[in-house]
């Protein structure tokens, strides 16, 4: 017998062996005994990704999304500390919108955002390109500038309100160097205080925002550099060209995030100003008005709910802006 024989008659065991199983794992896949044992596999499984999920919608359930319904009941109220209220239409958002204090906590919100987010959208990202790359130095300075970011803003706040004290650091600096006669009032006067604490949020968050930069500079092509340098553009035509087109996502995705959390800043103004809102209330915020009708014994829940849904209303509405630039930005990529 040759080889070629024995070798052809290995291959046709073969193929009826293999058919053999195939057909009894047909047969076996079709048994009735088999459909429900997949069936209570799948039913396992999706019992046990459940118990997974679960804690996350319980606390989501706890602590947004009963406490938002609340606030929408709550807004149609008269509630306050000491009276259940009743229903009262939109009486809340009428007094609101006729309100002094609101319409200087929106311009006052407003303004931070106009003024705050370019930075956190400019200044993260040249800090990033500077101190991308992985020597020990920009390693060092990469940490000192994240290290606000850990700190505690009340501390923050606390710390600054020292500093920007007409006896503080600030001030006798600027005496010892002739450059002001008399103590500057970075926490009395309106604009004054309310710029400081936009310089504050940008100083806390920079270190975030760089992070976030550098994780983008980290998928830009070297070859990009190196072709643009050869071409003979600088540093700054280099950032220009490379730098920022190749993190324009990320931009959008930064610009949304700096716009939200400077519109419901609280921790800064609230502590260089010792919770009053400043002089006469003229540097309150939307959410230090929402602090100070919705808590103590003279709170006024229904009031503060209507105050809360306004801003609800101008956050989410950044964001959906905000959100459809994004996907603009990323079909164009």
């Amino acid at each position: 017998m040759t080889s070629g024989t024995v070798s052809s008659g290995a291959k046709r065991t073969a193929r009826k062996n293999h058919g053999s199983v195939r057909g009894a794992r047909n047969s076996r896949a079709n048994s009735p005994d088999y459909v429900d044992e997949q069936h209570h596999i799948r039913e396992g499984r999706g019992f046990s990704g459940w118990l997974f999920v679960l804690p996350a919608i319980l606390v989501a359930l706890t602590f947004v999304i009963i406490p938002f319904i609340n606030t929408i009941r709550l807004s149609f109220t008269d509630a306050t500390f000491s009276n259940p209220g009743q229903f009262v239409g939109l009486e809340q958002y009428r007094k609101m919108l006729a309100d002094d204090a609101v319409h200087t906590g929106l311009i006052n919100s407003s303004l931070y955002v106009v003024c705050v987010v370019p930075c956190m959208v400019i200044l993260p990202l040249i800090l990033a390109s500077l101190v991308a790359g992985n020597s020990k130095v920009l390693a060092f300075f990469r940490a000192s500038f994240y290290l606000p970011v850990v700190v505690s803003t009340v501390i923050v706040g606390l710390v600054w309100t020292n500093l920007l004290d007409t006896r503080g650091l600030v001030n006798s600096i600027l005496e010892s160097a002739g450059w002001i006669k008399q103590a500057v009032p970075f926490l009395t006067d309106r604009w004054l205080l309310l710029f400081s604490a936009m310089a504050i949020t940008i100083w806390t968050g920079l270190g975030y925002y760089m992070i976030i930069y550098l994780s983008a500079l980290a998928n830009i092509d070297p070859s990009l550099y190196e072709a643009a340098a050869l071409d003979g553009a600088g540093v700054v035509r280099r950032f220009l060209h490379v730098t920022v087109p190749g993190c324009r996502s990320t931009m959008v995705l930064i610009m949304l995030l700096s716009s939200a959390a400077a519109f419901r800043v609280f921790n800064e103004i609230y502590v260089l100003t010792g919770g009053t809102g400043g002089v006469g209330g003229r540097d309150v915020t939307m959410t230090m008005l929402i602090k100070n009708y919705g808590t103590g014994l003279n709170a006024k829940y229904g009031y503060a709910g209507a105050i809360s849904m306004l801003v609800f209303l101008i956050v989410g509405s950044l964001i959906a802006i905000e959100f459809f630039v994004q996907r603009k930005v990323d079909r164009d990529a």
